[in-house]
């Protein structure tokens, strides 16, 4: 079964990726910023977890089910993300899962990842020791297997913004352990403004935490002026509605803080319109420091070589795609001398 919005997807549809564009850009290591584990999960692999675990999903078969994949608009994209969260029910779930990513990452060329977690789904789950003692396995095994790298960022749910003191402990628990980098801000954007969440971040960065933020996506350059001036957020999820704003896009390109764009996403959910060229062309010709990502690939049919593509059927050139990877490695929360590391490795290529 198809949403009809797909059938109007021309953007998308007439992007058609040259073969040996495609293996150029298999060929060349990536790093990712921008990728949530639970949505990087697939439809079949949701399937099976939720008959492992008891969990009844809307949908009589996995062709239905895959069907609810083609999104209405973004809270039907919410709702959808939940149901499947609802599925992860156990450690050895999460540990699978986590494995499963990073072959996936690896079958992409993408060499480092920073993941996001919905840490507000978690945190009511399962013990953070137990959650965390999964990650790590899935981790190990995925790392030693692949040979791919992943960290994460747990993030709050802004529509649960009960959960938010819940989930910094569970950072700052993963962070001793050496998996999680910092904290983060996700769901549902409007009516949950940046300032709900001042005083968990400001501790979060008092403990020595990286700190981002989903802003500017579905609603509009006050999100991100938000997500900047009171949460001092180092990297911007999304980001693309600042072009309604050039004061903004000043501000972006004087301090270089990041945007972390997911262009599929941004098409598939409508924040983009399907007959126009995505905005990341106007904000990266204006000088603002943006990275190339896949949010959650599965949901959006898409994974990072298919969004490099799509770019390169907009108009950049090779160079341009280079710098883009580029910026994910400059801007990654690694340490100086890794980032040196995989800077050399995209450039080698």
């Amino acid at each position: 079964m198809s949403h009809p919005y797909n059938r109007r997807m021309t953007v998308l549809q007439t992007t058609k990726p040259d073969p040996a564009l495609m293996a150029r850009l298999r060929a060349m290591p990536k790093v990712e910023l921008h990728v949530h584990l639970e949505g990087a999960t697939d439809a079949a692999t949701v399937w099976q977890m939720a008959a492992r675990n008891g969990v009844n999903l809307p949908a009589g078969s996995l062709e239905e089910w895959e069907s609810y994949y083609s999104f209405r608009d973004f809270t039907h994209f919410i709702d959808i993300y939940q149901l499947a969260g609802g599925c992860m029910r156990t450690p050895e779930d999460f540990a699978f899962m986590t494995e499963r990513f990073l072959e996936i990452q690896a079958e992409q060329n993408v060499r480092y990842t920073e993941a996001f977690l919905s840490a507000s789904l978690l945190v009511e789950k399962l013990p953070s020791a137990d959650l965390i003692a999964a990650f790590q396995e899935g981790l190990q095994r995925g790392e030693t297997q692949f040979g791919t790298r992943c960290r994460f960022i747990p993030d709050i749910a802004r529509h649960q913004p009960e959960t938010q003191w819940r989930v910094l402990d569970f950072v700052l628990q993963g962070r001793e352990a050496g998996i999680f980098l910092g904290l983060g801000l996700g769901g549902i954007e409007v009516g949950y403004p940046p300032e709900l969440f001042v005083d968990v971040f400001a501790e979060a960065r008092r403990q020595g935490l990286h700190v981002v933020a989903h802003a500017g996506e579905t609603d509009g350059p006050a999100s991100i002026w938000g997500a900047l001036r009171s949460l001092h957020a180092e990297r911007i999820g999304h980001g693309v509605r600042a072009v309604d704003d050039p004061m903004l896009v000043a501000h972006l390109v004087e301090t270089q803080v990041p945007l972390e764009v997911n262009p599929y996403s941004n098409y598939r959910l409508k924040v983009t319109p399907e007959d126009r060229p995505h905005p990341i062309r106007a904000l990266f010709d204006a000088g603002v420091r943006v990275t190339v990502n896949s949010d959650d690939p599965p949901m959006f049919s898409t994974d990072l070589n298919q969004e490099y593509a799509l770019l390169a059927a907009q108009g950049f050139t090779w160079d341009e795609l280079l710098r883009l990877n580029l910026n994910a490695a400059d801007v990654c929360f690694l340490p100086e001398d890794e980032k040196a590391d995989l800077r050399q490795l995209i450039a080698d290529c």
